[in-house]
């Protein structure tokens, strides 16, 4: 069936060793002296060494390979000692391999290699075996003691060949003993080799003493875990008996396989976060749950996620804050303009955190328009502060989870961004920004400002729990800073949580020093140029304030400064030239015609146009509120896209000056005979809000008594029934929409006069304030003249004889049917007009 041979081979007796041997590298074993063995051979120079052995004196130097996946080995990956044998059988088998029955004689070691092709032959040196002539206490009692360890090992279910254990127990020489038990024990390969290459025979049993040591505790553990894991035997049970086996032995080891070292990891970043000892408790029972899932499993997949996020969270990781007062001041000044107020309360924050070293942050809310820097503004807070800055944009958000997080139970659930940005700053004291937060929205999924309410607030954000971690995690330290367009969308409760800041519109004079500073110099690098390339002068920037831009803050004017330096940048590019001023002059050449012609100013004092003040999101505006009398019912038209409000204060205007007819010199009858129609330009924008009242008044005011209205006047306020002039919000706003329009008085709510602290003086300069209580000091101001004394009453002549006398039937009777048409007129008029 087969073209295999075999051969048998005696060894002779009595042999020498030679110096020079053909040598066989070994793979997964260790050959020792006196060791009968059969081997493998497969591999081409292996074959070609055996056979030059055969050719000869059968012996061959068998040496192990370091590596065992190593094909083609060199001589640095073969151990230098190894053992002299001869071969005893030889059997060629059908695949070309080479099977031999190989006897070890004596150790040897390679002094030289003498030939690599096309095997290798070697230089060896003999190692000689130490004799002991005479049994020692100390040999005896290792040989005892290895004898009684082999012996335990059995007992502990290590199974060894009965003939080769009645070898064991005649043996009376150490390095024999030595040998045979390593040979047949089964251990690495490393291990063996450690044995192989000792010289001296006790200490060879030593080192298999301590082995035999070590194979002892790792038995006696697989019996024990053996012990407690019998009597359940369904799969799951013998999955997890066979694992904690696997797992005790590699503990005993000092082998970890990928889960163990998964787990050690973890332990150690936990020890590591120094978390509070209620999150540390919540972090090692889930811990010990990974520890007891298997790896595949959807569960141990969940919480690998949660402890990832548990060790990777700033729990007692901080910034240490610069306390420097003047460098802060330096840095808050070199990156913005202005902001007085601002700047000063986050010194003031600074001294007190340089006095008390653990402080609770503060909750600022920067309220203003767009473009006016408050995002900017936390940015450099940050930096004077030498803290990380996190930002998060709530503007839209309208689900709850996106704060407090989604529980653990969701598919893909995630902790709330408060908690994804408190990693990514990776610091529990950074300064955290969270914007639009007057643009936080509700639906069914809940409400996110009232998930706010305890994020800002300092006496319960000790303790905010997010769904996801299921545990307190500390705010405290966090310095939050909110911004809004407007305060009033913001939930009430939670803007008593918080510090408002109003940052209101920039003046004229502000954004052209922000432009000067600021957007200029930043444009031009962002443009690749230089001062030497353009230079625009001041009245060309203020043209552009006036004439390109309308809003409170400088977002627009920096975009209509890069359109500037855009088209130089395209200049100097196809070099047609290195300067280029840009002056009112050419000024439309680079930005094109005005985007925004200023309103034409009243040439005179007109009869029935009064100048008010508006606040709008981009700032103030100037509002020309026209009235006008006409023959008619009594009936009051209001146009211009008024709200609500509006209207309501234009009502209540109307009937202060009827109440008033008297002292504006009004003659009753017109009320009922003329038609009041009140416009408010421009007409395509929404208006609403009660601080037109004083100005609605005062037009009709002039429209019903013929006095015209000062045009350098604007005023402001609301009024009441009784004419009461009510405070009224957004005052710089207004003021700078006064001097923008060049009026010189404005007429404001006495209420509103301590509001004047807060606004630059330079602000106020050129602008003369009157303050009023009631709409009589209004009218005061506001109109030119006083009202003329009504004329006398013309005196009526006697009447005729003819006409004392009775009036006829048919008289009687028209006169009946005219009072029952007037009767009837008067019906029809608003409940408000009729006499």
């Amino acid at each position: 069936m087969t073209d295999s041979i075999e051969q048998d081979l005696q060894p002779p007796q009595n042999v020498e060793v030679p110096d020079q041997l053909p040598l066989l590298p070994v793979r997964d074993i260790v050959v020792f002296p006196y060791m009968v063995l059969p081997l493998f051979v497969g591999r081409e120079m292996s074959i070609k060494a055996i056979e030059a052995a055969l050719a000869g004196n059968r012996m061959i130097f068998l040496a192990t390979q370091k590596a065992l996946d190593v094909e083609n080995p060199t001589p640095d990956d073969i151990h230098a000692i190894g053992t002299v044998g001869i071969i005893m059988r030889m059997l060629k088998l059908p695949d070309e391999r080479i099977k031999i029955l190989v006897q070890g004689i004596a150790k040897a070691k390679v002094t030289n290699y003498i030939q690599s092709d096309p095997y290798y032959s070697v230089r060896i040196d003999k190692i000689p075996d130490t004799k002991i002539t005479a049994s020692t206490l100390e040999s005896e009692a290792v040989m005892r003691t290895v004898k009684e360890q082999i012996e335990r090992i059995v007992s502990l279910g290590k199974v060894l060949i009965p003939d080769v254990m009645v070898v064991i127990e005649n043996l009376e020489e150490p390095g024999r003993l030595a040998d045979m038990v390593a040979s047949n024990l089964g251990l690495k390969v490393d291990v063996t080799q450690s044995v192989l290459e000792l010289s001296d025979p006790i200490q060879r049993l030593r080192r298999v003493s301590d082995i035999l040591g070590k194979e002892i505790e790792v038995l006696s553990m697989q019996q024990k875990i053996q012990a407690q894991a019998k009597g359940e035997m369904d799969k799951t049970q013998r999955e997890y008996f066979l694992r904690e086996q696997l797992k005790a032995i590699q503990k005993e080891l000092g082998e970890l396989d990928e889960r163990a070292e998964e787990v050690t990891e973890f332990r150690k970043r936990i020890a590591d976060a120094k978390m509070p000892e209620k999150v540390l408790k919540e972090a090692e029972k889930q811990l010990k749950r990974l520890e007891k899932m298997h790896p595949d499993t959807a569960e141990s997949a969940t919480v690998r996620t949660y402890l990832e996020w548990m060790v990777e969270l700033p729990w007692s990781k901080r910034s240490k804050d610069n306390l420097d007062l003047k460098a802060a001041a330096r840095v808050l000044n070199e990156d913005h303009y202005d902001l007085e107020k601002v700047k000063e309360r986050i010194l003031e924050y600074l001294a007190v955190r340089k006095l008390k070293e653990k402080m609770k942050g503060p909750i600022l809310c920067f309220v203003g328009p767009p473009g006016v820097g408050k995002t900017s503004l936390g940015k450099s807070i940050a930096k004077a502060l030498g803290r990380e800055f996190v930002r998060i944009s709530l503007g839209g958000v309208r689900d709850e989870a996106e704060i407090r997080g989604h529980r653990r139970t969701y598919v893909g659930a995630l902790p709330g961004r408060l908690i994804q940005g408190m990693k990514q700053a990776g610091t529990a004291n950074p300064v955290f920004m969270l914007d639009e937060v007057d643009k936080v929205g509700m639906d069914f999924r809940g409400d996110p400002s009232a998930a706010l309410l305890e994020v800002l607030d300092p006496e319960q954000n000790n303790a905010f729990t997010d769904h996801y971690l299921g545990v307190p995690f500390d705010l405290t330290e966090v310095m939050f800073i909110t911004t809004a367009n407007l305060i009033d969308p913001i939930l009430p409760a939670l803007r008593d949580r918080m510090e408002v800041i109003e940052i209101p519109g920039y003046t004229e004079e502000e954004k052209l020093g922000i432009a000067q500073t600021y957007l200029i110099p930043r444009q031009l690098t962002e443009h690749g140029i230089t001062t030497k390339h353009v230079k625009v002068s001041d009245p060309a920037l203020r043209q552009i304030i006036t004439n390109y831009t309308r809003e409170a803050g400088v977002r627009n004017l920096e975009r209509e400064i890069a359109n500037v330096m855009r088209k130089v940048a395209k200049k100097v590019a196809e070099g047609k030239g290195q300067g280029f001023p840009v002056t009112p002059a050419n000024l439309n050449k680079y930005l094109g015609v005005p985007k925004y012609v200023p309103e034409a100013e009243l040439e005179k004092d007109e009869i029935g146009v009064a100048t008010g003040l508006a606040w709008t999101e981009s700032g103030g505006d100037v509002l020309y509120i026209e009235a006008t009398a006409m023959k008619g019912k009594g009936q009051l038209t209001l146009t211009g896209h008024l709200g609500d409000v509006m209207k309501e204060s234009a009502q209540a205007a109307l009937s202060y000056v009827r109440s008033r007819e008297k002292t504006l010199n009004l003659n009753p009858d017109m009320f009922s005979k003329q038609d009041l129609h009140i416009h408010v330009p421009a007409g395509a924008i929404p208006k609403d809000g009660p601080s037109a009242g004083i100005t609605m008044a005062t037009a009709i005011a002039s429209a019903l008594s013929g006095i015209p209205v000062r045009r350098d006047l604007a005023m402001t306020g609301e009024i009441t029934l009784r004419g009461r002039v009510m405070a009224i919000g957004g005052l710089k706003e207004k003021i700078l929409a006064a001097k923008r329009a060049m009026l010189t008085t404005v007429i404001l709510p006495r209420r509103n006069k301590k509001d004047l602290e807060e606004i630059p003086k330079h602000i106020l300069k050129g602008i003369q304030l009157h303050f009023a209580d009631t709409m009589d000091d209004v009218m005061k101001v506001a109109l030119r003249r006083k009202p003329k004394t009504p004329a006398a009453p013309k005196k009526i002549s006697a009447p005729s004889a003819a006409a004392r006398n009775k009036p006829s039937r048919a008289q009687k009777s028209r006169k009946t049917a005219g009072s029952r048409a007037a009767r009837a007129t008067i019906m029809a008029l608003p409940a408000h007009l009729r006499p």
